[in-house]
């Protein structure tokens, strides 16, 4: 159940659904968007019409609806991925049906960075969900957690939870790309944001010696980000491609002597496993990636690649330009990110523990 997420949205659909339909299950994912009822890959798609208003009609009017429509399929066994769909979650366990929370994010953590909100109500806001969070997922049967750490906060508070990593699907994976030695740029791909480091990584550019180029790939979504990158003295060595095709993603990739994915230290960020980082280690490029210590133990324990401050340009520029001048190292690095991508990093075994996870629930 989502009354937020796409119907197509690659963990709820591509990655839980149809594992669980392949196993058997006879799934149900209903969603608000609007677009009408669908047999997919196995899932039948039941939708309770797109939501009208802003923020607040869609917590309120929206989950209603999801509730109904959920209530009238009568499963045995209802999985919500929404932290709006929580108050859901507990009328469907006085119900007496079994119920599971999917945490995607550490939700009062990402309250903290939301610019809608001014600093004091972020506090309050963050500080009361999270007293909420803790009543309401203390009376479901299970919470999946899209991260160890958030795994971790739920097991702190007396809650049973399992942590389903959102790696990538084998089928969705680059193939290897072929290396050669006149790669002459280093590649971000994703959404342009402020808070994604995305400014920081166009200074470093000001600070190369190698004469690398930044390939950006995406489009800027935050208000004023492109105008201070425009303004920022490495602009000169940035090519933006804005959202291509994944066709010309390949091609930029197999001209990057790196991926970069330098997000700055948001509450949020830190405990994050953001799929771009898998999607470079299996394309066969080294990651430059923020030093956080979840991430450091897979770039730098799998040495594929290099931790660096993400606040600090010239730290970037300096592994931007090692990278650059010692291509045959980087050449190893993203060998090993590719081995360890198809030999842990991916979908596979995420979707037997979410098999056997239902099966516990369901004591089958």
């Amino acid at each position: 159940m989502t009354s937020v997420h796409p119907r197509h949205d690659v963990r709820v659909f591509w990655k839980e659904c149809r594992t669980l339909a392949l196993s058997g299950y006879d799934v149900f994912l209903v969603v608000a968007d609007g677009k009408g009822d669908e047999a997919k890959e196995g899932v039948k798609i039941v939708d309770v019409g797109r939501h009208q208003g802003g923020r607040l009609s869609r917590m309120t009017k929206t989950t209603k609806k999801v509730f109904v429509r959920a209530v009238a399929l009568d499963a045995d066994l209802y999985h919500l991925h929404d932290p709006e769909l929580l108050p859901v979650a507990v009328k469907l366990k006085k119900a007496g049906k079994k119920v599971i929370f999917d945490s995607h994010e550490d939700f009062p953590a990402d309250i903290m960075s939301k610019p809608y909100l001014s600093p004091i109500a972020r506090v309050a806001v963050s500080k009361l969900f999270y007293i909420y969070e803790k009543i309401a997922c203390k009376k479901l049967d299970y919470i999946i957690s899209a991260t160890p750490a958030i795994r971790e906060k739920f097991l702190r508070i007396k809650c049973p939870s399992l942590d389903i990593n959102n790696y990538p699907m084998l089928d969705e994976l680059e193939a290897l790309l072929p290396w050669n030695e006149d790669r002459s740029s280093v590649c971000y791909i994703g959404a342009m944001t402020a808070v994604r480091g995305v400014p920081e990584l166009v200074d470093a550019m000001g600070h190369t010696q190698s004469g690398v180029r930044l390939a950006l790939v995406g489009n800027f979504t935050d208000k004023g980000t492109k105008e201070r990158c425009e303004q920022s003295a490495g602009w000169s060595n940035v090519d933006d491609h804005g959202f291509v095709g994944r066709d010309e993603v390949r091609n930029i990739m197999s001209r990057s002597i790196a991926g970069v994915v330098t997000f700055l230290p948001a509450p949020n960020h830190v405990d994050a496993q953001p799929n771009k980082m898998f999607e470079y280690m299996s394309a066969g490029i080294p990651v430059i990636g923020s030093h956080f210590p979840l991430w450091r133990s897979i770039i730098e324990g799998n040495q594929c690649g290099v931790c660096v401050d993400p606040a600090n340009p010239r730290e970037i520029a300096n592994s931007i330009d090692y990278l650059s001048t010692h291509q045959a190292e980087a050449k190893m690095m993203g060998e090993r990110g590719r081995a360890a991508v198809l030999e842990k990093y991916n979908w596979s075994s995420e979707g037997k523990k979410l098999v056997t996870l239902y099966e516990t629930v369901l004591g089958v």
